[in-house]
């Protein structure tokens, strides 16, 4: 039998390839919530995730990002999916995007798999260690911060505006000073973190069975970066915001400008 790991990586390249074909085509918009929306390749590749986890694991449940929950109503193997997370990228024919796939079971989040259809990489965890796959050959992820590039998340929603603003970062001397700015608008970069090509990655939000964020959260963790809250929080207790590091050093630096906000606003 396979593993939880191994089933998730076939899902997420067999989503890859739907990505591909469909990339730079026409685009059929399917309006979501206020302005958002989603396109025939996030439905399809979804789709693809659907039918290879559901096949291999029929008595789990499933929240997805598109066709919500399915499964069975109770047990406590939850898999999170986001078949397209950079939605706005694709369809503008920007190639940073990312599928996003997590097993949650019970409360542990361990298992998780981010791949990046254009780069042919996988990463993935299964609870022990963080790999990239490419061609086949897994190489471990080794966090770094000496870049000094962080990734800021600057969409909504902000459940912490009063005391936290991803656009006031940008106008913050000692941030500005200390580190580089960077956003690439899809969770990719969360990955990135976990593989030293970011120092870190910051974001409002809340994280709780999360399918944008939880196969990030688990791979970064299991990379050995510092995740917490945006005030050292459990990420996945509450609407705490998210800042993943690449090194203890780096997570306390942020967290000290990150505070510095909330003394200003009082």
């Amino acid at each position: 039998m396979d593993s939880d790991v191994e089933i998730a990586i076939r899902a997420a390249e067999a989503a890859s390839e739907v990505l591909r074909a469909a990339f730079r085509g026409p685009v059929e918009h399917y309006a979501k919530e206020g302005d958002d929306f989603a396109t025939q390749a996030d439905i399809a590749a979804e789709q693809a995730i659907l039918a290879i986890i559901s096949a291999a694991r029929p008595e789990d449940r499933f929240i997805a990002e598109e066709s919500g929950r399915s499964g069975t109503s109770h047990g406590d193997r939850v898999w999170l999916i986001d078949p397209l997370c950079g939605t706005r990228n694709f369809a503008v024919g920007t190639p940073e995007v990312a599928v996003n796939i997590a097993l949650r079971v019970a409360n542990s989040l361990d298992t998780a798999v981010v791949a990046d259809p254009f780069s042919g990489e996988i990463f993935w965890t299964a609870g022990t260690g963080a790999f990239a796959r490419r061609d086949g050959v897994d190489q471990v992820l080794t966090p770094r911060a000496d870049s000094k590039l962080v990734d800021i998340d600057v969409d909504p929603p902000y459940p912490n505006r009063g005391t936290f603003s991803a656009g006031r970062l940008f106008d913050d001397e000692h941030f500005m000073t200390q580190f580089h700015p960077r956003v690439l608008s899809t969770t990719l970069a969360l990955a990135w973190v976990a593989a030293g090509r970011r120092a870190a990655y910051i974001t409002d939000g809340d994280f709780r069975d999360n399918v944008h964020f939880s196969s990030g959260i688990a791979l970064c963790r299991a990379a050995g970066c510092r995740v917490t809250g945006l005030a050292g929080e459990d990420v996945l207790a509450g609407a705490h915001g998210l800042v993943a590091a690449a090194d203890a050093a780096t997570h306390e630096r942020l967290l000290e400008i990150i505070a510095r906000q909330a003394v200003t606003d009082r």
